[in-house]
C-alpha cells in the first residue's frame, strides 16, 4: 500500500467534486469515534498481509478502511486508516498493515467519493445504501485475527 498511489488515484477520482480534496493517512483515527465536524465512512476491501515475525502470508476479503472526512471553507480533507490484522500463528507478533492492490484501491476510493458526495454535499445519488463488495472471493475473512473484530466493531463478522 503505497500512499502516493492512493493519493494519485484519489485525486483522479475526486476531480469532479465541487471543492479541492486531499487524502491523508492517520493512524490515530478509530472506527467508532470522530472529531466534531468530521463525518465518518467505513468501506471494505480485500488485502494481503505478511507477518513480520514468521513470514506467513494471508489474505482477507473484509479489510475495514475507516475514513473521516471534513469540508470547511472550500477545502476537503479525508483521513484514512486501514485496519490491521494479526498472524494466527505468531500470537505475539504486531498487527500487520494490509497490502492493498491498485485494482482494489480504485473501487474503494470511488465508493469513498460517493460517500463524500452524500455526506458532505448532501447529494441524493438515487441509490440505496450498499456496502462495498470485494470481487476477490478466494480467501475468507479472518475475524479472530482482525483488528476491527478484536477493537468489537467489525459489522461484517456477523455475516460469517
Amino acid at each position: 500500500m503505497a500512499e502516493p498511489e492512493w493519493t494519485s488515484i484519489f485525486q483522479i477520482t475526486a476531480r469532479d467534486l465541487k471543492d479541492s480534496w486531499r487524502l491523508e493517512f492517520d493512524e490515530s483515527i478509530v472506527p467508532n469515534r470522530q472529531q466534531p465536524g468530521w463525518k465518518k465512512s467505513i468501506v471494505y476491501t480485500s488485502a494481503r498481509f505478511n507477518c513480520s515475525e514468521c513470514g506467513r502470508r494471508w489474505s482477507s476479503n473484509k479489510v475495514m478502511v475507516v475514513c473521516n472526512m471534513r469540508l470547511a471553507y472550500g477545502q476537503g480533507v479525508v483521513k484514512v486508516r486501514p485496519s490491521r490484522q494479526n498472524c494466527k500463528i505468531c500470537s505475539d507478533a504486531p498487527m500487520e498493515k494490509p497490502s492493498i492492490t491498485s485494482e482494489n484501491i480504485k473501487p474503494l476510493l470511488q465508493n469513498l467519493v460517493e460517500k463524500i458526495r452524500i455526506k458532505c454535499y448532501n447529494e441524493d445519488l438515487g441509490r440505496k445504501k450498499k456496502p462495498f463488495r470485494s470481487f476477490d472471493a478466494k480467501s475468507p475473512h479472518e475475524p479472530a485475527h482482525c483488528e476491527a473484530c478484536m477493537q468489537g466493531i467489525c459489522p461484517k463478522t456477523k455475516l460469517y
